[in-house]
Parts: structure tokens; sequence; C-alpha cells
């Protein structure tokens, strides 16, 4: 073979080399541009995923930005639960009943008397978490004095500033349940003041300060689910079939 043929095939395989090189360098940022692009898509994937998430999540008192009760969540429900059945606590782990009740309803009335004793057992005992939503749907049915969410915003006051006394004010409420004109701020401090609740904490009843909570918790009640009063939810679903009026259906119900 001559020296000329072996210099081709040398300089041939030179340039199969170079061009090789040349490709598998274009390959590798071919891959590595499109290993970028699929990160950046998978990066704004994962972060429309999380706003449409967060987004779900809100309610209409995620915006809401007038005093709001520190122990009430996003769905205007306020927990009962520990060894004294206190506001603000929660049973951890437990399963959660939600309890939808107007202070003027007289089935709220009702359904207190038959379940209160249960209710407190469920609390204390950790059995269950029990979240009390006051809603004023009877303020829109006639209710001049307003008497609904007058009564849910003193229910407030006294989960704000004595929450060991509100689970028994607020069966007070209910024992001592008003005609349709309601009572005044003053009478409802008389109720307060009789199960412990200070004067300085009734003193406050008559601000109001809580009163557009309750009417936006209201209007989230109602997207919810609730339909009317009084209503029950387990694990935040409201249950329109739920017969409350049969005792120990609630312990039943959560296995308790």
């Amino acid at each position: 073979m001559s020296k000329k043929n072996n210099n081709r095939r040398e300089t041939a395989r030179k340039e199969a080399e170079r061009i090789a090189a040349k490709q598998a360098a274009s390959d590798n940022r071919t891959r590595n541009i499109l290993i970028g692009v699929i990160a950046v898509v998978v990066i704004a994937l994962v972060g429309v995923g999380y706003m449409l998430v967060k987004e779900s999540q809100k309610t209409v008192l995620s915006d809401f930005d007038g005093a709001t009760p520190a122990s009430a969540d996003l769905h205007g429900g306020i927990p009962f639960g520990g060894p004294d059945a206190a506001a603000g606590v929660e049973n951890d782990d437990a399963p959660v009943i939600g309890v939808y009740a107007d202070f003027l309803c007289p089935a709220c009335a009702a359904f207190d008397e038959a379940n209160a004793d249960e209710i407190r057992e469920l609390a204390e005992s950790g059995t269950a978490t029990i979240v009390y939503h006051p809603v004023n749907i009877l303020d829109s049915s006639g209710d001049l004095t307003g008497y609904s969410t007058r009564a849910a915003n003193a229910f407030v006051e006294v989960v704000e500033n004595s929450p060991e006394h509100a689970l028994e004010f607020m069966e007070a409420l209910f024992a001592n349940q008003p005609g349709a004109e309601g009572y005044t701020d003053d009478e409802i401090g008389e109720i307060a003041e009789s199960v412990g609740v200070s004067g300085d904490v009734t003193a406050k009843f008559s601000d109001g300060a809580y009163i557009e909570w309750v009417d936006t918790a209201r209007q989230q009640a109602q997207r919810d689910g609730m339909k009317a009063t009084p209503s029950v939810a387990f694990d935040g679903k409201v249950d329109d079939s739920f017969d409350w009026t049969v005792p120990g259906a609630l312990t039943e119900r959560v296995g308790g």
C-alpha cells in the first residue's frame, strides 16, 4: 500500500473522528437544553399546581380583614376540646364534628338539650373535636332586633376572652332562648355572667366587634353546604341525613 494512500486514510479517519466529536458535542448540547426545558416546565407545573391548591383552599374568610376570633378557622368554626372542653382547643388526631347553630333557632335549642352532655363528653375525653359554627340565618327572616347576630357576637367575645366559659354560655343561651324579639345586649350579658363570665367581658357585647365576622362566616357556612340549622358535619362534610335526635348517635358516628 502506498504512502499516499495511507495518508489519505489517516486524514479521512481524523476527519471522521472530528465529525463524530462535533456531533457528540451537538447532541450533548441538545440534550442539556432539553433537560433544562423539561426542568423549567416541571417547576412551572409544580408552581401552577401549588397555586391551584392554595386557591381551592381559600374561603370568603381568607381575605376578611375585620376583627376575627383567634381560634376560628377559615370556615367560621370554633373548636372545643381538651379536658375542660374549652374553646380554642383541638383534640389531636380526633375526628371532627361540626355543628351549625343559630341562637334564635328553636330546633337548635332542642339539639343542644338532646346532645349537650354527649358533646361535652366527646370533647373532654378526646374522642372528637367539636367545632361550633355560630350562624345568623334568622336575622334575614324578620328578626328585626338582630338577636341571632348579636348573640353570636357575644358568644365569640366569650370565646376570645373567657374560653373556659364558652361552652356553658352557649348552653345557657339555648336554655334561656327568647322569643322572636330577642334579648338586649345587657340581657345577654346577664346570661353570660350567670355562668361565670366577668363583667369586663360582657361590657364588650354592645361594641359588636365580631358582627361583620359572624355575617361573613354565615356566608361561608352556606357555601360549605349548610342549608338550615341545626346542621351537623363530619370531618368538614355536612350530613343532611344525620338524625341527631337519636341518643348516642354522635358517639356511634365517630366510633367512640
